[in-house]
């Protein structure tokens, strides 16, 4: 007669350590068969536990599992006279959960220790990845740009020598077609020539060898030999996440990428041969064109705007720009701010209560002479209906205002704001789960949302793109060097107690309150802008529209934490909407139709809230507020006048 021993075993498939389990052999039908039960471990050793047995025979056993987990082998034996059989089965054990009063046996550098130990989380580690350096080159860059440092090139120009003077003198004398305006084509010089020296990007405009050797940046901004100086220890360290014998530089070296210039390449190229180094983003742009030659002879530059080549300075010296900065600026009223002082000077009235009204600048003040000039270089700045089609192509942006023209564009960028908005908001999420030491922060929904926003990027980087941001910021970082004049303090009721960040912001704000254009400081437009343009060119310019690797957007979010909260905040403070407010939440969430909301609506929105307020006030033995009619009324201030008029007052 044939037997078949088997095993038969009830309960989990895994069971945990200290667990018991029932085992059963089948298979032995007749009588007279004694079982005898073990278990051991993979080394053959035995595995410990009790075992209970019912009956004599001990057919079925109950395992009390030994306390430690693993891998177990458990065994019967059928004897019976001379006859055996043997069967055993493999049991993976786990480990029990710890419950409370557990001890838990902890060795640091081989010896036991047995008195309390503090246990604390961290987070999980961070993956450097190779385009960290080229984050750090646009907040250097951005940073060169700012006012501070205008303001320190301007006194630097004003007190220079008069050897100085004598070289600017031809160019300022044969550049604009008006007398009487040398002082402001001095100023419009002086400002393109800090453009140029902070950004990198080269124009041609004659021989101003002397002017150069003075304006002369102390580092020659090239991509290949950027140098990091301007850089300090705390930034490089902290925001790169440097390890011992990395350098900026090194990091920097590699990240850059050969680009072919061209099988018949006339220029000199940088390495002695056919290619040149510029970003990965940038290379990619120049494998599509392989049939077109780049000339990177930059004394060749006049000539390659005429013919058809592509010019070497755009991948070698890319302009770090962005056109928010300009939009976010205008918003917070600093053009509308030199146009209301400059109607003024012409003697161009608002109403019979013009706010200006009292504003008399003697030509005993260079100011005169400047605003002089300004006015009469109206023709040559960019037009209000310039920059909102341009706000348009790139951004899908748009003013509001009766000044504001009405326009048909041809490619507006209809999904940037959806698709910026919905990655800070998913950055502040993953924030939120990168602080939370419990659990591992992914950041693939961050990578998908910066490649929808780098596409929408790119696609209006075209036509009037480089040249009217820069063009942009060229006339308003003259607007804010005039209004950060001493001369208007004396007719602008500014305050002195609150410190600005920048010496233009108060002749701003205290604008903003004669004309009633609305109590938000100027400081968060700026803050606006300047972390914008920061977060777009690190879109912009980063390869995302080929990446694949979620660690490097999760850098990005670390690298940008700061920027992008300031942004959320001050965009929450100007329109009265949380991007990172959860959408889940009932309590708090933004309607999603607020979100994605033109910024310009929701200016004029709160502005007019604010408008009606004041028409329903207290009017006091005042009288009722005046009317501003002329370009600088809104339209819908017509909706505060009338509640006022329907309102019962005692007059």
């Amino acid at each position: 007669m044939s037997y078949n021993l088997e095993i038969e075993w009830e309960g989990p498939e895994f069971p945990v350590a200290g667990a018991e389990t029932r085992f059963e052999a089948t298979g032995m039908d007749d009588e007279g068969w004694g079982y005898t039960w073990y278990a051991q471990d993979v080394s053959g050793e035995d595995a410990g536990g009790q075992f209970t047995h019912e009956g004599s025979e001990k057919k079925v056993a109950y395992y009390r599992l030994p306390s430690k987990d693993g891998l177990l082998r458990v065994g019967v034996i059928a004897t019976r006279g001379d006859d055996e059989y043997s069967q055993k089965i493999d049991v993976y054990v786990q480990p029990r959960p710890l419950t409370k009063g557990d001890t838990v046996p902890v060795t640091i550098g081989g010896d036991g220790v047995s008195s309390p130990i503090s246990v604390n989380l961290r987070r999980s580690a961070i993956i450097d990845t190779p385009d960290l350096p080229l984050w750090t080159v646009i907040r250097a860059g951005t940073n060169a740009l700012g006012f501070h440092n205008y303001m320190r090139w301007m006194d630097a120009i004003c007190s220079s020598s008069e050897s100085f003077h004598k070289a600017l003198a031809p160019y300022v004398r044969n550049t604009l077609p008006f007398p009487d305006i040398i002082s402001y084509k001095a100023l419009k010089l002086a400002t393109e020539a800090f453009l140029m020296a902070n950004v990198g990007v080269k124009i041609a405009f004659g021989d101003v060898s002397e002017l150069a050797e003075r304006w002369k940046p102390k580092t020659e901004l090239t991509l290949a030999k950027e140098r990091f100086e301007n850089l300090s220890p705390e930034e490089v360290d902290e925001r790169m996440g440097l390890e011992q014998g990395d350098t900026a530089d090194k990091l920097w070296r590699r990240y850059l990428v050969p680009a072919d210039g061209g099988a018949s390449l006339g220029g000199v190229s940088v390495n002695g041969d056919n290619t040149f180094e510029t970003i990965p983003y940038l290379a990619l742009v120049r494998d599509q064109l392989p049939e077109w030659r780049v000339e990177l002879n930059a004394e060749a530059e006049e000539q390659v705007q005429l013919c058809y080549e592509l010019m070497g300075e755009k991948f070698q010296r890319p302009t770090f720009v962005e056109l928010i900065w300009s939009y976010w600026h205008e918003q917070g009223m600093l053009v509308q701010t030199i146009n209301a002082i400059c109607m003024r000077f012409q003697n161009r009235g608002t109403g019979p209560r013009d706010p200006l009204a009292q504003m008399a600048l003697d030509p005993l003040r260079p100011l005169n002479n400047l605003l002089w000039g300004y006015i009469q270089d109206e023709q040559h700045r960019l037009t209000l209906a310039r920059r909102v089609a341009e706000y348009d192509q790139e951004y899908g942006l748009t003013l509001f205002g009766r000044a504001v023209p009405r326009l048909r564009t041809a490619d507006p960028r209809s999904r940037f704001l959806e698709a910026f908005h919905t990655l800070l908001h998913r950055a502040s999420i993953f924030y939120k789960e990168d602080d939370d030491t419990t659990m591992i922060a992914d950041p693939f929904p961050v990578l998908n949302a910066l490649r929808d926003v780098h596409l929408v990027l790119a696609e209006g980087a075209n036509n009037q793109y480089g040249d009217l941001p820069w063009t942009g910021r060229h006339e308003m970082l003259i607007q804010q060097w005039l209004l950060a004049r001493p001369e208007l303090r004396e007719f602008l009721p500014t305050r002195v107690m609150v410190v600005n960040p920048e010496r233009w912001m108060d002749r701003v704000d205290a604008m903003r309150k004669l004309q009633a254009w609305g109590d938000t400081q100027v400081r968060y437009f700026r803050d606006l802008g300047i972390f914008g343009e920061q977060l777009l060119l690190s879109i912009r310019f980063g390869n995302w529209g080929n990446e694949v690797d979620r660690e490097r957007a999760g850098n990005w979010a670390r690298y940008w934490r700061q920027e992008v909260q300031w942004y959320i905040h001050a965009y929450h403070t100007v329109t009265g909407v949380d991007l990172s407010a959860d959408t889940a939440d009932v309590r708090q969430a933004q309607l999603p139709p607020d979100r994605f909301t033109q910024p310009g609506f929701l200016l004029q929105r709160r502005l007019a809230e604010a408008r009606r307020r004041l028409a329903r006030g207290p009017i006091g033995a005042l009288g009722r507020p005046p009317r501003r009619p002329g370009p600088g009324r809104f339209g819908f201030e017509q909706e505060a006048e009338q509640a006022y008029e329907e309102q019962p007052t005692q007059r």
